[in-house]
């Protein structure tokens, strides 16, 4: 961190964190000035996230931003989510060759139910303001809309790299598409933004806010973007279309199975922008996988657990590591057992399963097996007395019995 931002060490601490993994922080010391003008003014800061919500399932790429608004709050900050009520009917151009499909305002909102069903997965529900930007852009006139336009040129608009490639091969852009950034810009006004967070395609949207906030007498927010995660291959940026996506809401044993796959060269990104790792356990991190062999290992193993742990808790994430070692390492788990339909019981009587699948005689033989250890799922013993799993814990998985008795329930 430079030093001429002159913060006190607490604030420095913060600041490291805050923009460990940035792709820009714009001003540079935009960051620093708002932190100080908090502490200043004995408030926290609200930071801004503008969403839009689309029906697909979150991808650890999603989450990138959003890990970041965690560890504002984590600060003590205010995440403010800017719902896309208004401007989700419009369309953001961000990085498009072409105009974009508009949505219906029903599909914003029925979108965003299941969205923040995940987004709280990595929020803090209690620091979390979530508004609409349509019940302030659905209610201006056109002579406000207008006084607004008045702020940004067309030739500013023209500037952005998307913008400037359509308009040089002549492709269509629609004013609405040219109003998309000053609409974005008016609700960092409305909601008196801090910090707007963003991807590196929203730089000139959030650079439009900090113009807006000046015109009405506000301090400009401070911008801070984040850059693209690249996916498994360690290649593409993360996508579903490409396959090499992780889901927050996938099994922890996939998240787990699927991070050992990563590259060595990914393990310091994934660290520091998929997990709640400090920036200096980061950077040790770093220096294990540049050692290379076992110590490379170790911090990809610290980077899974990690991240495992955040969707699906610590006790989860270790059940996951000793499943997969049992596969991969130990190669306890047969990769063909038969497939074995499961009861439409939930949770499903294990004993019961063991007897219809021919790996126990009777449903108190498989009492004792399961007492004794000897009842396995992907080689990690059922505790003693547990006879009864919910079906997720089964459905996919390897049950073994002894050594040579095995079958996947499906």
């Amino acid at each position: 961190m430079d030093d001429d931002f002159e913060l006190p060490t607490d604030l420095r601490d913060a600041y490291e964190i805050l923009s460990s993994g940035a792709a820009q922080i714009l001003p540079a010391d935009g960051l620093a000035e708002r932190l100080r003008a908090a502490r200043a003014e004995d408030r926290p800061l609200r930071v801004k996230l503008g969403i839009d919500p689309s029906g697909t399932d979150l991808t650890l790429g999603h989450a990138v931003v959003l890990r970041k608004l965690r560890q504002f709050q984590d600060l003590g900050h205010i995440a403010v989510l800017v719902v896309g009520g208004f401007t989700g009917q419009v369309g953001d151009p961000s990085g498009r060759t072409a105009t974009r499909s508009a949505q219906s305002a029903e599909a914003v909102v029925a979108n965003a139910a299941g969205y923040f069903d995940q987004v709280m997965r990595i929020l803090d529900p209690a620091r979390t303001e979530v508004v609409d930007n349509a019940d302030w852009l659905g209610t201006m006139s056109l002579a406000d809309i207008l006084g607004y336009t008045r702020l940004v040129t067309v030739a500013q608009l023209l500037e952005r790299d998307d913008f400037a490639r359509r308009f040089a091969a002549r492709q269509p852009i629609s004013l609405s598409e040219f109003v998309y950034p000053l609409l974005q810009g008016i609700d960092s006004v409305e909601i008196r933004a801090d910090i707007e967070l963003g991807g590196t395609d929203q730089t000139f949207n959030n650079l439009v806010g900090r113009e807006l906030q000046r015109s009405r007498g506000q301090a400009p927010q401070a911008v801070l973007t984040v850059p693209l995660l690249v996916g498994t291959d360690g290649v593409e940026k993360m996508g579903k279309s490409l396959g090499n996506y992780i889901a927050i809401a996938d099994p922890a044993d996939e998240q787990f199975g699927k991070l050992m796959s990563i590259p060595d060269t990914v393990v310091g990104m994934y660290a520091r922008l998929c997990t709640a790792m400090h920036p200096r356990e980061v950077a040790e991190l770093e220096a294990e996988v540049a050692a290379g062999g076992a110590a490379a290992n170790r911090a990809k193993r610290a980077v899974a657990r990690a991240v495992v742990s955040l969707y699906h808790g610590s006790e989860e994430s270790e059940r996951a590591e000793a499943r997969f070692d049992a596969v991969f390492r130990r190669g306890e788990v047969p990769v063909d057992a038969p497939e074995i339909d499961l009861p439409a019981d939930d949770p499903v009587h294990v004993p019961a399963l063991l007897v219809a699948a021919g790996l126990a005689a009777s449903t108190s033989a498989a009492r004792r097996d399961i007492d004794a250890g000897a009842v396995k799922i992907d080689g990690v013993a059922v505790p003693a007395r547990t006879y009864d799993l919910p079906r997720i814990e089964l459905v996919g998985h390897v049950l073994t019995s002894g050594k040579r008795k095995a079958i996947r329930p499906v």
